[in-house]
C-alpha cells in the first residue's frame, strides 16, 4: 500500500478561546479510549466517557449504528479494559475499591456482555461452594481464537495467591474445567501460540523464577531465577509461532533489550533482536494477526513509539507516517484478516483522534477526538532536555513552556512522576499541558530510579528515598533557573504518589529551592508504608525496596519534618486509595495543623490513587490552580 486518502474537510475552524482555555477542556475525561474491531471488522468498541460516567459503545459499521451496552458511574466500580471475545460478545474487566477488616484493597472482576444488548453484564465465572472468593477474578490468559466460545483464565479459587488455569465456557452459566492445577509459588501463566500452558512465573518472598513446560520431556523445569533488584530482570513477553521460541526483555550492555531463547537447548542461548543503546526497551510484543508471529514491540523512545521486525508491517507504518507528517501515529487494533484497521492520531493539532481505516480502499475516515477543544491554539507539547546533577549524573527531563516565553521572571512548577521505578515520556499528558496553559513552566525529569535507562540507573531508587534522588530535583529546578527566564523565588514542586513524597520531602528539606509544594495521594511516612505493607503477599518486596531499619526510614519521612516545614503545603488525597491508603496525607495535615503550619488539606469523596472520577480531577486542578497562583502569581 503505497498512498492513504483521509476523508476530511480541507477546513477546520476552531472555536474561540479566552485567554485561557477552560479548566475543564484539560480536566474531563477523554471522550473516547480503547477504541477496537470485532475480529470480522464489522463492528467498534470502544469507552465512552460523558458527565462523568464511563458507557460501553458498539458501532455497527454496516448498519452506521451505535449502541451504548453498559455503564458506570466510575464510584461504585471502573471499567479498566476490554476485549472482544467474537463476533457477538465483549469481556469486560472492572475493579471495585473493598474495605474490609481494616483493611482497604481493590477487587477485580470479568464480565461478559452481547453487544445485542439482549442480556445484562455478566460474571464469567464466580467461585463453587467450597472455593475461595478471589481478590482477582479477570486475568485471561488466552482468547483462543479458534474456538470463540471459550477462555483460558487464571483464579486462585483453590490456594490463595497461586492460580489454577481453567477453561471457560462463555456461553453456559459458570462452566469451566482446570487444566493446569496451580503450584507452590507460582502467580502468573503464560500460553503458547498453540495455547497450551508453557510457562509459570513465581515469586519466594524476594526471589524471582520461571518454569517451563518441557515439550520433550512433558515436565515442568525450572529455567531462571535470581533476587530482584540485585541482579538485572529477565521478563518473558510471548512466545513466537515456533512453540520452542520465547521472547525475554534482559539486560544487554546496561539496557534492557529483546532477545529470543531457544527453549529446545538445555543452556537456552539467546539471540539478539532488538536493542538501543540510550534506552531500554519496556513495550509489549506486537502480534501479526494473520500468521500469530511476533512482527515487532512497542518502544516509546522510538520515533514512531514500535519498532517492526519485519518490512510489510515496517512499510505499512511509513505511509501512515506520510499521511500524518509530524504525527504520532498508532493501530490501535486490526480486524483478524488485518484488511480493516482503528488508528489513532496525536500531534500539536490534536491531543488525540480516532479513524476507521480500510487497507482495501487505502481510505480512512474520522471518527472522534479524545480532546476535542484542544488543537493547535492550546497545545505546547514537550521538549526533552537534558541537565546535570550536582555530582555529575545526567538526567533527562520534559520540559512543556507556556504562551509569551519572553516574559521574564515567569513562575515554574517541578512535576516528579510516581514510582519512584517508573518514568515520564514525551507524550501528551493533560495535568502539565493545563499548567502550562496557565503560564508555568513545567519541568518532569527523570531523575535517578526512573525507568528506562538501565538496571543501574533504575536500582539507584533501592532504599534511597530522601537521597539523591531528592536532590536530583532540586538541581532540575536550579537548571530552570540558569537556562529559561525563571524567577527563582517562585518555583512550585507539583507530585503524585511517590512524586507527593518527594513534594514533601522538598517541603521539608528544599524550602531554599521551592516556594511552595503540592501533594496529591503522597507518602508521608515510610515507617507506616512498610508495616502496612506486612497485611500483603509482596511486603518481603516492599521492605527490600523501601528498607526496614526504623531509624533510617523515620529519617526520611516528611512527616516527622513538620515543625521545619515554613513553606506552603497542599494535600490531596481520595479516601478509597488502595495504593497510598489516605492516613498519609490525614496525618501529615495534623502534624502540619499542629505546628501551625499553613497548609490545605482536600479529601475527595470515592476518590482513587488515579483520579479516575471526573469531578474529582476537576475539583484537583481547580485547587492547585488556585494554591499556584496565591502563592506563585501573587
Amino acid at each position: 500500500m503505497n498512498r492513504i486518502i483521509i476523508l476530511i474537510s480541507l477546513y477546520i475552524s476552531f472555536a474561540a478561546f479566552a485567554e485561557k482555555t477552560p479548566l475543564e477542556v484539560y480536566g474531563k475525561l477523554p471522550a473516547a479510549t480503547q477504541m477496537r474491531l470485532s475480529p470480522d471488522g464489522n463492528f467498534i468498541a470502544f469507552i465512552r466517557h460523558h458527565e462523568g460516567a464511563t458507557y460501553i459503545g458498539v458501532t455497527d459499521r454496516l448498519r452506521k449504528t451505535t449502541n451504548f451496552i453498559t455503564y458506570t458511574d466510575n464510584e461504585k466500580f471502573k471499567i479498566d479494559w476490554f476485549r472482544w471475545a467474537n463476533n457477538e460478545m465483549l469481556l469486560i474487566s472492572a475493579h471495585y475499591p473493598v474495605h474490609r477488616m481494616h483493611r482497604k484493597y481493590t477487587e477485580a472482576r470479568l464480565y461478559k456482555i452481547k453487544i445485542d444488548g439482549s442480556e445484562k453484564m455478566r460474571q464469567v465465572s464466580i467461585p463453587k461452594n467450597g472455593e475461595r472468593f478471589a481478590q482477582y477474578q479477570n486475568a485471561i490468559i488466552d482468547i483462543l481464537p479458534n474456538d470463540p466460545n471459550h477462555i483460558l483464565m487464571e483464579i486462585d479459587y483453590k490456594n490463595g495467591n497461586f492460580p489454577d488455569v481453567y477453561k471457560i465456557n462463555l456461553e453456559r452459566k459458570n462452566s469451566r474445567s482446570r487444566l493446569v492445577r496451580g503450584r507452590n509459588d507460582i502467580t502468573h501463566w503464560m500460553t503458547d501460540q498453540q495455547h497450551r500452558v508453557r510457562l509459570g512465573f513465581g515469586i519466594d518472598e524476594t526471589r524471582i523464577f520461571y518454569s517451563l513446560f518441557d515439550l520433550k520431556s512433558k515436565k515442568w523445569r525450572r529455567i531462571w531465577d535470581y533476587e530482584i533488584f540485585d541482579a538485572p530482570d529477565i521478563t518473558p513477553l510471548g512466545f513466537g509461532l515456533n512453540p520452542d521460541e520465547l521472547y525475554i526483555r534482559a539486560d544487554h550492555q546496561g539496557r534492557y533489550a529483546i532477545f529470543t531463547v531457544d527453549l529446545s537447548q538445555v543452556d537456552l542461548p539467546r539471540t539478539l533482536v532488538y536493542a538501543d543503546k540510550d534506552y531500554d526497551i519496556e513495550g509489549a510484543l506486537i502480534y501479526s494477526r494473520l500468521s500469530n508471529d511476533v512482527v515487532g514491540v512497542y518502544h516509546g523512545e522510538s520515533e514512531d513509539n514500535k519498532i517492526y521486525f519485519t518490512p510489510d508491517y515496517e512499510k505499512f507504518q511509513q505511509a501512515l507516517n506520510q499521511a500524518f507528517p509530524n504525527s504520532s501515529t498508532h493501530i490501535t487494533s486490526f480486524s483478524e484478516n488485518e484488511r480493516q484497521y482503528i488508528l489513532h492520531t496525536s500531534s500539536l493539532e490534536s491531543a488525540g483522534r480516532y479513524y476507521f481505516g480500510d487497507r482495501n480502499s487505502g481510505k480512512l475516515k474520522p471518527l472522534i477526538y479524545q480532546y476535542p477543544q484542544l488543537n493547535h491554539t492550546n497545545l505546547r507539547g514537550k521538549t526533552k532536555k537534558t541537565y546535570q546533577a550536582s555530582d555529575g549524573l545526567t538526567i533527562e527531563a520534559y520540559l512543556t513552556l507556556p504562551e509569551h516565553l519572553a516574559e521574564k521572571n515567569r513562575p515554574a512548577i517541578i512535576i516528579p512522576h510516581g514510582g519512584p521505578m517508573s518514568r515520564t515520556y514525551g507524550n501528551f499528558d493533560w495535568f502539565s499541558e493545563f499548567f502550562a496553559s496557565r503560564g508555568y513552566l513545567v519541568l518532569e525529569p527523570n531523575f535517578r530510579g526512573s525507568s528506562g535507562y538501565g538496571f543501574k540507573f533504575e536500582t539507584a531508587a533501592i532504599q534511597s528515598w530522601g537521597g539523591a534522588m531528592q536532590t536530583d530535583l532540586a538541581d532540575a529546578a536550579l537548571w530552570l533557573n540558569k537556562n529559561y527566564q525563571v524567577d527563582k523565588n517562585n518555583i512550585c514542586i507539583v507530585g503524585a504518589s511517590y512524586g507527593g513524597y518527594a513534594a514533601l520531602m522538598a517541603a521539608a528539606t528544599q524550602q531554599s529551592i521551592f516556594k511552595c509544594a503540592v501533594s496529591f495521594a503522597g507518602v508521608s511516612d515510610l515507617e507506616y508504608l512498610v508495616r502496612k505493607s506486612r497485611n500483603f503477599t509482596n511486603n518481603k518486596v516492599v521492605e527490600k525496596q523501601i528498607g526496614d531499619d526504623a531509624d533510617v526510614l523515620e529519617k526520611n519521612s516528611p512527616i516527622n519534618f513538620a515543625k521545619s516545614i515554613n513553606i506552603p503545603v497542599m494535600l490531596i488525597h481520595g479516601d478509597l486509595d488502595t495504593v497510598v491508603p489516605v492516613e498519609h496525607s490525614q496525618k501529615m495535615y495534623q502534624a502540619l495543623t499542629q505546628q501551625n503550619k499553613e497548609v490545605e488539606y482536600i479529601e475527595l469523596e470515592n476518590g482513587n490513587h488515579y483520579l479516575s472520577i471526573e469531578k474529582n480531577r476537576l475539583n484537583t486542578l481547580r485547587s492547585i490552580e488556585s494554591f499556584l497562583e496565591k502563592h506563585l502569581l501573587n
